[in-house]
């Protein structure tokens, strides 16, 4: 379980929103974190990969070569 202050502006704007839908304020702090995670997630990834492929540690694919092996006209 995680505890979390928000400010009351948020409060205020995430207690409308539950009120107004008939869901509940966990229900949409939930939700809301789920997305960032999953943006982070892709973030860091990219951001790993990219670090990798400049140290050499993986090889990149140039798009005439994929466009070929897979019949695809560019």
């Amino acid at each position: 379980m995680i505890a979390v202050r928000l400010p009351k502006e948020i409060e205020t704007r995430l207690d409308a929103l539950a009120e107004k839908t008939g869901r509940t304020k966990t229900f949409y702090v939930r939700e809301a974190i789920l997305e960032y995670l999953e943006d982070l997630e892709d973030l860091y990834l990219a951001e790993k990969t990219l670090t990798e492929i400049h140290m050499g540690k993986q090889k990149t694919i140039p798009i005439e070569d994929l466009a070929a092996e897979y019949g695809i006209s560019h």
